[in-house]
């Protein structure tokens, strides 16, 4: 990306990952690490203070990405139109829009927003995932197409709705869709959009881990996490190296990379006896006679159906639902954890590769760790911050409250010394990033956060429902629209 400021290129961990350290171009940042090398960010700000310009886009939870002086979201701004916007990062100004016709939605659950997906840019293209259309490349410049890559709509037992989000590495683009119906990882030329290859994912429930890099003993994989397993694959082919059988049923949160190790912190409802038909029966089993008949479940999942009723009876009784619609080899259970399992294995490598595993009631369902100067930090519902040595995972502090109760979708990110933690309802807690707890600000946004703020060239883009806002240190008070 060619960047006038200096050309300095910074290597922001271990691994292929040579860019410009001011870009934001992912989920998270790069390679999902939720870290920025800015400096001079502000602390205290507000949706009227600090305000650099701010621009109404529309209903959305996907971040903004940020690269060579752009910044990307999506939103719907229609029933039935899904909407990638270009601004210019220092002055909120639009350099262009794109309107995409949806067609038929899938259902969805609140609080999740059709235009769920983060994008991914590159110094050309910026890639983005839509449930009903599949990969889109365009042009950063322009917003003209550059590719069209169908994939097929997702499907959720509990219509939970899609939240994928593509990255890009070399020349691929890289997409994992864990659904209830037919999981997979994939590759794409990001020149083309022509496919250089899918692997399936047949063990695996619905999930939103995003895919990231780990260089070890020479070699990079592709890192993805899933139901009971995390696994590496090879990114030029697809095939899959190692898997690590730690995890938990339901994979919300993606893993994060320091190094050589692939940190994982996960809370997953149930304990191990409890598989997913309970909570089938509780969602679809709409006369509660506990089994399922044929038209209590989606319509997408009706050749299952047909395949699970071994007895033709037209209903899915309790053995019939034990595996109906989850893998019999992979029945993993609930619990909350918190892991360190070091990449470059080959194989199953569940009892090798494993630094260090702790039971911990600290982690979140639904926001990914953070991974900085040597320590772990989550956050969960309720404003609960934890604290973890990243070498040992020795508790630092557990669940210590940073005075923002409530729900917490995005993951905490870091930069400045400072970390930086947005709650639903609104509020963004900055602490010091230090082995004891420091709170340092509490700053309301004016609107619900869903999608993890973003760091690039000293100024911190937040995602709110509807707006998207850039705070500066230099700016006094909102001057965009």
């Amino acid at each position: 990306m060619q960047r006038w400021l200096s050309f300095a290129v910074c290597l922001i961990m271990s691994g292929p990952f040579l860019v410009f350290a001011e870009d934001w171009p992912q989920f998270r940042g790069i390679n999902a690490s939720g870290v920025s090398t800015s400096r001079n960010l502000p602390t205290e700000f507000s949706f009227e203070d600090k305000v650099l310009w701010q621009q109404t886009l529309g209903d959305g939870i996907g971040s903004s990405v940020i690269a060579s002086g752009r910044v990307f979201n999506t939103a719907m701004t229609a029933e039935n139109t899904f909407t990638v916007f270009a601004h210019d990062a220092s002055t909120g100004k639009e350099l262009w829009k794109r309107d995409f016709p949806t067609g038929k939605l899938p259902r969805i659950t609140p609080p999740n927003s059709h235009a769920s997906s983060t994008p991914a840019v590159d110094d050309e293209r910026v890639y983005v995932y839509f449930s009903t259309i599949g990969l889109i490349a365009l042009d950063v410049e322009d917003g003209k197409d550059a590719w069209t890559h169908k994939l097929r709509t997702p499907a959720y037992l509990m219509d939970w709705g899609a939240g994928s989000s593509p990255i890009v590495f070399g020349d691929s683009v890289f997409f994992a869709m864990d659904d209830d119906l037919l999981c997979y990882v994939t590759a794409v030329n990001k020149k083309t959009g022509e496919l250089q290859w899918k692997t399936p994912r047949e063990d695996m429930l619905a999930g939103y881990a995003i895919p990231v890099l780990c260089t070890a003993n020479g070699r990079t994989d592709l890192v993805v996490s899933g139901t009971g397993k995390l696994k590496g694959y090879d990114p030029a082919t697809g095939k899959e190296r190692w898997t690590c059988n730690t995890l938990l049923r339901t994979m919300m949160t993606s893993p994060v990379v320091r190094d050589d190790v692939i940190y994982i912190a996960v809370q997953s409802y149930g304990d191990a006896t409890r598989t997913v038909k309970f909570a089938l029966l509780e969602w679809l089993d709409t006369n509660q006679d506990k089994q399922l008949s044929k038209p209590e479940t989606p319509q997408e999942f009706w050749a299952r159906f047909e395949v699970s009723d071994r007895n033709k009876d037209g209903y899915l009784d309790d053995k019939e639902l034990d595996t109906a619609f989850q893998h019999p080899d992979n029945q993993a259970g609930g619990g909350s954890i918190v892991q360190a399992i070091r990449g470059g294995g080959n194989g199953d490598v569940t009892k090798t590769h494993v630094v260090w595993n702790i039971n911990s009631k600290a982690p979140s369902n639904l926001s990914s760790p953070l991974v900085v100067n040597n320590r772990v930090y989550t956050v969960k519902t309720g404003g609960l911050l934890s604290c973890f040595d990243a070498y040992t995972g020795k508790t630092l502090w557990e669940r210590t409250r940073i005075q923002n109760l409530g729900d917490y979708y995005a993951s905490p990110i870091a930069a400045d010394g400072k970390i930086y933690i947005a709650g639903r309802n609104g509020f963004v807690v900055v602490v010091e990033d230090a082995p004891k707890l420091n709170i340092l600000a509490k700053n309301d946004m004016g609107e619900e956060i869903f999608a993890n703020p973003s760091i690039a060239d000293g100024r911190i883009y937040i995602r709110t429902r509807e707006k998207v806002f850039c705070i500066a240190e230099d700016a006094k008070s909102v001057t965009g629209k």
